[in-house]
């Protein structure tokens, strides 16, 4: 997949605010501190935790082949859908956002499918995953609404403020580059249009394509999968939760709540949520009773757990697919 200069820069400045914010948060923390915590965590339940995650993808891909079928008489392989989405998830590693576009032009190899119908369906899926986001961050305000005040007024004390922002300036500073190149990818399409036609079509066209998944033949499946994938998530978090010591007693409501700032931190445009996912996580376990560094740790335990997963999967979906497409070019010739 070949960019160009201007995405590029994307990239690039994308990057340089995920290692900027890492940096940030993590500078203070001894290796001696990390490597204490790591063996202090119970590798069972780690590793448990991936098994789960492993079923989440599953399902992701699963749920891709309902909306790919859709409109088809055939029935596309789940497990090659799930090689592609890994490849995807490993894309999304080195270049933000374009493991959407990797993982379409993976099947489309190995199926022979079309990149355009299978991108149209990646849209759909990614609406779907935005809905169910904002009602588990309902959710999360409903159990939780006792701390959101609690945090909204900390934070209308211009006092509190002021100290947050005077020791969080290169964060903020991160976090607004980071988003900006966000709303900038965001409302692309709808560059001729003032900012509020803007936000306008970008809502026709969530609305729009939720309606048209209507025209998946297993509703019940499709919809199922969607809830069980972030019912999935929350498992996995709890379970790492429970491997750490220090967050091995917090209440099912607040990993709810560090699940929303993780998955809020994830959907930032830097490479893996690196940076995002982390600052997230550790300040609202912050807001919980846990140390800044307890904080830091379990966010950096339970992300890199998942890096780790997704660029092993990933480089052995790689060597599957490039088997696969060898022996189609073999058979052509």
């Amino acid at each position: 997949m070949k960019l160009s200069l201007r995405q590029w820069i994307q990239v690039a400045l994308s990057l340089i605010a995920a290692v900027w914010i890492f940096w940030f948060l993590y500078k203070d923390i001894s290796l001696e501190s990390l490597i204490k915590s790591v063996s202090e965590t119970s590798f069972p339940l780690l590793g448990f935790s991936i098994l789960v995650s492993l079923l989440g993808f599953w399902l992701r891909a699963w749920r891709w082949t309902l909306l790919i079928d859709a409109e088809e008489s055939n029935k596309t392989s789940s497990l090659r859908a799930f090689w592609a989405l890994m490849i995807g998830y490993l894309t999304n590693m080195l270049v933000p956002r374009a493991g959407e576009l990797a993982r379409c032009g993976v099947l489309a190899k190995t199926d022979e499918l079309q990149v355009g119908k299978l991108f149209g369906t990646v849209i759909l899926e990614r609406t779907v995953d935005l809905l169910f986001l904002v009602f588990t961050i309902f959710l999360a305000f409903v159990i939780e609404r006792n701390l959101f005040l609690q945090l909204f007024s900390e934070l209308v004390s211009l006092t509190t403020l002021m100290e947050k922002l005077n020791r969080y300036l290169p964060l903020l500073i991160g976090g607004l580059l980071i988003f900006g190149i966000f709303f900038y990818l965001a409302f692309q399409k709808y560059k001729d249009k003032n900012i509020f036609v803007k936000l306008r079509h970008f809502i026709r066209d969530l609305i729009k394509g939720v309606v048209s998944i209507r025209k998946v033949k297993n509703q019940f499946g499709f919809w199922g999968s969607s809830f069980a994938i972030w019912i999935i998530y929350f498992i996995t978090l709890v379970l790492v939760a429970l491997a750490i010591p220090s967050t091995a007693n917090l209440s099912l409501s607040s990993l709810l709540m560090v699940m929303v700032m993780g998955s809020i931190g994830m959907v930032a445009p830097v490479q893996g949520g690196i940076g995002t996912f982390h600052a997230l996580v550790a300040f609202i376990l912050i807001a919980y009773g846990l140390s800044e560094e307890e904080g830091k740790i379990f966010a950096v335990i339970v992300h890199s757990s998942q890096v780790l997963t997704i660029v092993i999967l990933g480089l052995v979906a790689l060597g599957i697919v490039l088997k696969i497409t060898s022996k189609k070019e073999s058979k052509s010739s």
